[in-house]
């Protein structure tokens, strides 16, 4: 029996079962979404995360705390995050469509499947991107130029799997953006602290993309595609992984103290805390890891959204000390 005899309706291979495109979305909608990933919410998380967690530490170093604003900055980081993911997915897939399709965990995926044409793709693209803007506007001028900015990793990152081992640490650049903008949408400028929670998040990255990219490793040794799965391979996966643990959660607590130099004692504690609680999370999934089971590699990598959630909670009660 075929793969699209096994996937009714256009149902994409590595979207979680029950989703909501696939049982309540109007049918002509669906394709669409699929494109845009929305029955698979993880990828929306990992983006929107790094946004809550410049804001949250922003507010926490400000002496004036949150305003009502900042509520606004969180739901928009929320919106601009589902939109933005959806015509990063949607760009990403309209380059890869010709790997995608050779590759079984992709093939049902709404281009190569033939569910939507390469022009209604772009097409889509720019209606989400639209959406996006109307979003980033309502930003401070700085968080509106790095918003603009993060346009050049996103277009980039489709393509760095076929000229670096490392296209992971693209995808790295473009997902932690919002460490960036959260802290510049509070404070109106740029600080350290964020760019260091920016690298912290980028290494993050390498860390749950790695596990992810061992589903595919197969192949994307036939197709030519580079991963830094297949660069670290099944024996060097986990020692590297390890490096990428100690390596973001030392980024992550230098952002903290720098960040809260001056903030309450209780305040830097709680952020401490939360840095060393989402680093536990990370230790777990080391301990479960199985780079041979791809169900294994697949349910690991979606966990990494209780890890990110864990040190959003934590530096949003020190927001609040």
């Amino acid at each position: 029996m075929s793969e699209r005899a096994e996937l009714p309706e256009g149902q994409v291979a590595d979207a979680a079962s029950g989703n909501w495109v696939d049982h309540y979305a109007p049918a002509p909608a669906r394709p669409y979404l699929r494109l845009s990933r929305a029955d698979r919410p993880i990828g929306t998380w990992l983006l929107l995360i790094p946004c809550w967690w410049g804001l949250a530490l922003a507010v926490a170093a400000d002496p004036q705390g949150a305003g009502w604003f900042d509520l606004w900055i969180a739901l928009a980081c929320a919106i601009g995050a589902f939109v933005m993911r959806g015509a990063g997915c949607t760009w990403n897939d309209y380059t890869d469509r010709a790997f995608d399709a050779q590759v079984a965990r992709t093939r049902s995926r709404p281009l190569p499947s033939g569910q939507v044409s390469p022009r209604q793709a772009l097409v889509w693209m720019a209606v989400q991107a639209g959406l996006g803007a109307l979003v980033l506007i309502t930003f401070p001028p700085v968080a509106i130029a790095l918003g603009v900015a993060a346009l050049l990793p996103v277009l980039v990152y489709p393509f760095a799997k076929r000229f670096t081992w490392w296209p992971q640490a693209f995808l790295g650049i473009a997902f932690n953006w919002g460490a960036l903008v959260g802290w510049a949408a509070h404070g109106g400028s740029l600080g350290w602290p964020a760019v260091l929670l920016w690298a912290a998040g980028l290494v993050w990255t390498l860390f749950y993309d790695t596990i992810y990219a061992h589903q595919d490793k197969e192949d994307d040794a036939l197709i030519g595609v580079k991963s830094t799965a297949r660069l670290f391979g099944d024996a060097a996966t986990p020692r590297w992984l390890r490096r990428f643990l100690v390596l973001t959660l030392a980024l992550a607590m230098l952002a903290v103290v720098l960040a809260l130099r001056d903030a309450p004692l209780a305040a830097m504690g709680l952020a401490l805390a939360g840095v060393w609680a989402f680093g536990a999370h990370l230790l777990w999934q080391l301990t479960r890891l199985d780079t041979t089971d791809t169900g294994n590699c697949l349910r690991l990598f979606r966990s990494n959204r209780d890890a990110g959630l864990i040190l959003a909670l934590f530096l949003a009660g020190a927001a609040m000390v």
